[in-house]
């Protein structure tokens, strides 16, 4: 199924990428982030981080489907001229609903090896937005560029406006940085005292977290396309080289030699 065709649309693809964001984003209390953060214990109770985990499944799945995408389209450069560009219209989308989770997936995929080395596809390409769009994600002075970005669409959460009412953070960094606040609020002061500064930003994070996740998400909903993003099969690291091989020849020594060992371990299974 081509993902182009199935959505109709860059727009329409990001926002059932927002649904599916958000869905998975209300299964997660706070008290799951606790759990994870929190140091094995022996007399502890199991711990019970099921939506975290699926959750932090979702980012490598988008990354991917949309490395499968590309590199499935072996026969026709154009036409993966195209898929690159629909990515790309798709991440810009992403980033315009305040989807930020899922605009850092899909330029991970972009950057993945197997689409990556794809140079004779990527000259036909005006990777302008693509630049624009790294920059605001870039980990580039601690996320500072996405840090400004996240701030602007928060601060536009409560003006009315539902389709301008969506933050979807990144999630592996809000992860960390509330790990690295949970491990500063057992830090004891000088004086003595408990670190009351950052259980108030903890605290802050946290509560602006469940506000986000408790958002409804105002676009038509798609069943038909969600299931598609969340159930078609993604190639895996091997299968999707070997695919990206197949679409552009190996050029230097150890691409070459790569795809040798590849095709080898492939006959010999």
């Amino acid at each position: 199924t081509d993902v182009s065709e199935l959505c109709g649309s860059a727009v329409s693809l990001a926002q059932q990428l927002t649904h599916i964001e958000l869905e998975r984003l209300s299964y997660i209390g706070p008290e799951e982030f606790v759990q994870a953060f929190a140091k094995e214990s022996p007399s502890s109770e199991p711990r019970i981080t099921h939506n975290y985990e699926i959750y932090c499944d979702w980012f490598p799945r988008l990354a991917s489907l949309v490395l499968t995408d590309v590199c499935r389209q072996m026969k026709s450069k154009k036409y993966r001229v195209k898929v690159l560009e629909f990515w790309i219209e798709t991440a810009r989308e992403c980033f315009n609903i305040g989807n930020f989770n899922s605009l850092m997936a899909i330029i991970a995929g972009l950057n993945k090896t197997p689409v990556s080395r794809l140079k004779k596809t990527w000259s036909l390409v005006d990777r302008t937005e693509l630049s624009r769009l790294e920059r605001e994600v870039s980990f580039y002075d601690d996320y500072c560029s996405y840090r400004t970005a996240l701030r602007s669409a928060a601060s536009k959460f409560n003006k009315g406006d539902p389709e301008h009412c969506i933050v979807v953070p990144l999630f592996s960094l809000l992860a960390s940085d509330l790990h690295t606040l949970c491990q500063e609020c057992l830090t004891i002061l000088p004086n003595g005292h408990i670190n009351f500064e950052k259980f108030w930003q903890l605290a802050k994070q946290v509560t602006e977290f469940i506000t986000w996740k408790q958002v409804h998400c105002p676009f038509s909903k798609s069943p038909k396309v969600i299931t598609f993003l969340q159930a078609t099969p993604v190639l895996n690291e091997d299968a999707s080289m070997l695919a990206s091989f197949d679409c552009e020849h190996p050029e230097t020594p150890e691409e070459l030699e790569f795809h040798k060992k590849l095709l080898a371990e492939v006959h010999n299974s």
